[in-house]
């Protein structure tokens, strides 16, 4: 019977590709290589099909054409619910659509505004400022050439700058030492990440459950409390919870320790890459920091480290190579699926009179990477072109494919309204990490082995490196 329930498809619905062993369908062979998979079954079966993944049947959109239609279809096609079901999982709160909390969801989402316009001029600011006494202090100690690990360097500065600026300083007589250590707990928990959100058990999970629950201990009101200096966005979160007599302590501070996570879950390794490719590529890492060096010499600003350097938004969006290089690396390294779930047994109307037949609970994909490494989009897809994104030393936003002009061609921060709230900031945050770094160090590799994408987390955002790579830095002369 449960053969027969799994192989009878509708009219109208897309062909399936089942998978020989029950429950698990094809989840194996796409979790060891989801880009690979996808290619294949899109070149055997067109630009639409639906796959058996561990008990879910999910539709993949393939033809980035095709992407707006499913953005559009909000109403039928929802992803809040999915989101927030898999979040209270991960994070250890309540869910928010249990009718226990009325309107908290909504209420959460409207302070994103604090993300966006002036208020995330403030945020931006006090960003740049962290970040510049983050790299005094390192400065301090970097006389001479100072050798680390890339991708613990960007951890360590991205997440204690990103710390400060949310949630405030910590009064402690060594507060960097406080920082790292709850950064070197929340590197434990994000090791687990990809199988929390893959809805293994966390009991399964060795001490991820002790070290989540450390971590959200941090966040309780009388610790959080003593900081100094925290962000609006993170206070008007506080001032909704408390609003909820049902959202216990624990559960408020659960809710601060995902945002945490959303701050900086996908910028460390946004920020590695970019760096990464900056100094595998001299020809890049010139024009970038040409650029840079133009920007404060026509603004009478210096490169000595206990200068106070400040970028106004405008200044910041003109720097296009730095941007161009910094969208390259997230084409190169994003890997994000777009996620809806249908609501409703109904038909989704395509481009060029095509349907797709929707059962009620069918999840819909998009799998932005595809397009990202399609060599009609991008020539020579594998390949980093620190301009591709620059056309006659202006932004360039228009790309083809079969001669068509796309809508979407870059898509690192999800479609929507899945798409990242906190996106302008992430990109205000790797500028300005990039932009102090080139300004003030000479920064080289000192290994020359290559770094690839590690593919645990497909589907979840910005991939990790598979190993960490050595460079030096010291103050420019």
């Amino acid at each position: 019977f449960f053969f027969l329930s799994v192989f009878h498809r509708k009219t109208g619905e897309p062909p399936l590709i089942n998978g020989w062993i029950p429950y698990l369908g094809k989840a194996l062979i796409f979790r060891k290589d989801a880009f690979k998979f996808l290619l294949d079954q899109q070149q055997k079966l067109g630009d639409i099909f639906t796959v058996h993944i561990a008990g879910r049947y999910i539709t993949f959109i393939m033809d980035p054409f095709q992407y707006v239609y499913v953005i559009r279809n909000s109403k039928q096609l929802e992803f809040h619910e999915f989101a927030d079901k898999m979040a209270s999982k991960t994070f250890d709160y309540p869910a928010l659509s249990k009718g226990k909390f009325p309107d908290l969801k909504e209420n959460l989402h409207r302070i994103y505004q604090y993300l966006q316009g002036k208020p995330l001029d403030i945020i931006s600011d006090h960003m740049m400022k962290n970040l510049q006494d983050i790299f005094e202090w390192k400065c301090s100690q970097a006389t001479d050439w100072e050798t680390e690990k890339m991708y613990k360097f960007c951890c360590s500065v991205m997440f204690e700058a990103s710390f400060v600026t949310l949630y405030g300083r910590v009064p402690a007589a060594d507060g960097h030492k406080v920082i790292s250590e709850i950064r070197d707990k929340f590197i434990k928990f994000d090791a687990s990440f990809p199988y929390l959100a893959a809805n293994i058990p966390i009991e399964l999970l060795g001490a991820t459950k002790k070290v989540r629950k450390e971590l959200i201990h941090h966040f309780l009101l009388q610790n959080m409390t003593k900081w100094l200096g925290g962000s609006k966005v993170v206070q008007a979160r506080q001032d909704i919870f408390e609003k909820y007599e049902l959202l216990g302590d624990y559960d408020k501070a659960a809710h601060h320790f995902a945002f945490l996570w959303a701050s900086v879950g996908n910028t460390i390794p946004a920020t590695f890459w970019a760096m990464y490719y900056l100094l595998r590529h001299p020809e890049a890492l010139a024009a970038v920091r040409d650029e840079i060096d133009h920007l404060l010499q026509s603004t009478g600003q210096k490169r000595e480290p206990t200068y106070n350097i400040h970028l106004t938004r405008e200044q910041l969006d003109n720097l296009v190579y730095l941007e161009s290089a910094l969208n390259e690396s997230l084409r190169m390294c994003s890997s994000s699926m777009n996620i809806r779930i249908s609501q409703e047994d109904f038909v989704l109307k395509l481009e060029g009179n095509q349907e797709v037949g929707l059962r009620k609970g069918d999840w819909i994909a998009l799998y932005p990477q595809i397009l990202h490494m399609d060599p009609e989009v991008y020539e020579d897809p594998e390949k980093y072109k620190f301009d591709r994104y620059i056309e006659n030393g202006k932004k360039k936003t228009t790309f083809y494919k079969g001669g068509r002009k796309l809508k979407y061609f870059l898509m690192p921060f999800g479609s929507g309204i899945s798409m990242c709230p906190g996106r302008f900031l992430a990109m205000n945050e790797m500028k300005m990490f990039l932009f102090l770094l080139l300004a003030r160090f000479d920064v080289e590799l000192v290994e020359n082995k290559a770094v690839r994408l590690d593919n645990s987390r497909m589907g979840l955002g910005i991939l990790l490196p598979d190993v960490d790579i050595a460079f030096r830095y010291k103050l420019r002369s």
